[in-house]
């Protein structure tokens, strides 16, 4: 292959400098290849950028149904070990413990004859009590009481939890085991 050099050579007779180009036709100007090569363009950015909004949309209800039935069943857990102590303490510890209900403010309160015991657990945002079981007759609004004895039987506590979905759980004291138990229930 003939080659033609641009440059000037040195008294070694060396070339400084030089660039060795094929001999041959002109190659297309560098700046006009360069320029088709580099970066995106606009029409590729909008197509991955509605693609990427196509996946969210898509993805969102499924990933926030997900994150309510957690909260769901995270708060029923929470009932569950908050009801087992209460049982506990007054087996173990022999005192009368109070259990307060209040569905308008979503807290369950754990009191004892001891002084200065409380507890309280507040129910996370979007899952609400929706009723306390046994249900009264007739119905009254405000907390409902219930107390635990040393020795005797537990009363049927029941907390019915629903979240913003429609899915629903019951938290309730088995009175012949005294173990909390879940269950769930069909959404309406």
């Amino acid at each position: 292959m003939r080659t033609s050099s641009v440059g000037r050579a040195n008294k070694f007779g060396r070339w400084r400098g030089a660039i060795r180009l094929p001999a041959g036709p002109p190659a297309r100007p560098l700046a006009r290849s360069l320029a088709r090569q580099r970066g995106v363009t606009l029409i590729e950015l909008v197509l991955v950028a509605a693609l990427v909004g196509l996946l969210a949309g898509v993805t969102f209800p499924a990933i926030s149904a997900g994150l309510e039935s957690v909260r769901l069943s995270s708060a029923s857990n929470s009932i569950v070990s908050f009801l087992n102590g209460a049982l506990n303490r007054a087996e173990r510890r022999e005192q009368v413990m109070e259990v307060v209900i209040s569905p308008k403010d979503n807290t369950l309160w754990l009191y004892s004859a001891a002084p200065g015991f409380e507890r309280q657990i507040e129910l996370p945002d979007g899952i609400t009590i929706e009723a306390v079981l046994p249900e009264l007759e007739p119905p009254r609004d405000g907390p409902r009481s219930f107390l635990l004895m040393p020795g005797g039987v537990p009363p049927r506590i029941g907390v019915q939890l629903r979240n913003r979905r429609g899915a629903r759980r019951i938290v309730r004291v088995d009175p012949i085991t005294g173990v909390p138990q879940v269950e769930v229930l069909e959404s309406k």
